[in-house]
């Protein structure tokens, strides 16, 4: 069953679906199967549930699992208490459903006297929930705990709503009256509808849960806020970390966070104003004092004095800031950094980055500054001794900005010793141990002559490169 847009980063679906008193009951997916109201008699013929939908027109059957009736989901997907608090992941043919079956626990009740057996307060119909998502059978590992974190994380926002006002309850009744609703409605006319589009624009949940379908498709940043209280804030790093088109894995990911050094710089990607207007209400102070003392030309060693931070600290944030996509990490802009274009940058004329480059700097376009860097080039050649001051200042804000936007990478200059190779003298390698058992350190694939402890290496032997590399 593929996808609308063909990437395996992006869910099928999102689906909720309950357990209680009532039975197993799927109470809202999206995408919700689209019905016509013109319907030929072509096209209402009954499809075959094995034939996988590969035409590229609009055909009503996009979001994946259609295939499965609304009772055939509730029933697979509604797992037993035993499973509740656990990863649940089940596999069918080319779909793979992933959640977190979580348990709701009912509210204490008064005690029930034998003279009055009246109970004070009525027990909750709904025993669990479960948010699921339908992924493609192939989805990466890592896609899968992730989309697993979400879910997890949702659960606990809706089971906390539950205890506190049983927010899960009213959204449920509502939904369920809504689809009672449109049966009614359908045995009546005859024309099918679809219930989960009714029940959009009358439940806050099920605009909650089509929004994180949203987001993930699209930013893969999620910002939810259940019952306009809880907040859950997710971030899918398949869709942020992109190199070339390709998504960097989070394993090479978490590696790179791990060699962030003092010597090294945080550049924001967005301006202060617009991240801080990101931030929730009660994020941490240190996060707001670091992103007004940010700068370019810092090191992390003098930001971490500057916002009077632990340098372990910084070392967090930053890689916080990094993982979600708001910052990366550069070197310190100076004046022997060299600069080259990007082979992934937009260099088209009408681009959108163009007119944004000419807002920002008025009197200067995008393709004129990115021609500079058509070589690598230092950004001491651009310094000119009569200038004034602002227009260097401007220089460091134009070469900010394309870094921001990818258009630039840096070089940088490794030194490598080699060893020329001389021949040798007859009868010397007879004499020789086998190269398993010298303690010269030489390797296998190493000839005699390359040995750094080998007394034939003559200061002529040796040989310094310089290259760069971005």
């Amino acid at each position: 069953i593929l996808q609308p847009n063909g990437e395996k980063t992006s869910p099928i679906s999102v689906i909720l679906v309950s357990s209680g008193s009532r039975g197993n009951k799927l109470l809202f997916r999206y995408p919700f199967q689209r019905v016509s109201e013109n319907t030929s008699s072509a096209t209402s013929k009954q499809r075959s549930p094995y034939v996988l939908n590969t035409s590229g027109d609009s055909v009503e059957d996009q979001d994946g699992d259609s295939r499965f009736s609304d009772s055939i989901l509730a029933t697979i997907l509604a797992t037993k208490s035993d499973m509740c608090g656990k990863k649940f992941e089940l596999k069918i043919d080319n779909v793979r459903f992933v959640g977190h079956p979580t348990l709701l626990q009912p509210p204490h009740t008064i005690q029930v006297s034998k003279t009055d057996p009246s109970p004070k307060r009525e027990l909750p119909t709904m025993i669990l929930f479960s948010v699921v998502f339908a992924l493609r059978a192939n989805a990466d590992a890592s896609v899968i705990n992730c989309m697993h974190n979400l879910s997890r994380r949702i659960a606990i926002a809706l089971q906390h709503e539950e205890r506190r006002c049983q927010y899960l309850t009213r959204e449920a009744k509502l939904m369920l009256a809504v689809q009672d609703e449109v049966t009614t409605m359908t045995e009546t006319d005859g024309t099918p509808q679809s219930p989960f589009r009714q029940i959009l624009p009358k439940c806050k949940l099920a605009r909650d849960l089509k929004e994180a379908y949203d987001s993930l498709c699209t930013t893969g940043v999620v910002r939810l806020h259940i019952n306009n209280w809880l907040e859950v804030s997710f971030c899918l790093p398949h869709k942020i970390h992109r190199v070339g088109g390709k998504h960097i894995p989070p394993e090479a990911l978490e590696r790179s966070l791990k060699a962030i050094r003092p010597y090294h710089a945080l550049l924001l990607l967005d301006n202060e104003k617009a991240l801080l207007a990101q931030l929730p209400l009660d994020c941490s102070p240190a996060l707001v004092r670091l992103i007004k003392t940010c700068s370019a030309v810092k090191n992390l060693q003098q930001l971490a004095q500057d916002a009077d931070l632990a340098l372990l600290q910084v070392f967090q944030i930053a890689a916080h800031l990094v993982y979600w996509g708001k910052a990366i990490i550069i070197y310190p802009l100076c004046e022997n950094n060299v600069y080259m274009l990007s082979p992934h940058a937009n260099i088209c004329i009408y681009s959108p980055l163009a007119e944004q480059f000419a807002l920002q700097f008025p009197g200067h376009d995008l393709p004129s500054m990115l021609a500079k860097f058509s070589l690598p080039v230092s950004l001491s050649e651009f310094r000119n001794p009569l200038d004034a001051p602002v227009h260097e200042a401007q220089l460091i804000q134009m070469v900010v900005w394309m870094l921001q936007h990818r258009l630039l990478f840096q070089l940088h200059t490794y030194v490598c010793l080699m060893v020329l190779p001389v021949e040798e003298e007859p009868g010397l390698r007879e004499e020789e141990p086998p190269l398993v058992t010298r303690v010269t350190g030489r390797s296998l694939s190493t000839p005699s002559a390359l040995s750094f402890g080998s007394p034939s290496i003559t200061a002529t032997d040796l040989c310094v490169i310089f290259f760069s590399t971005g």
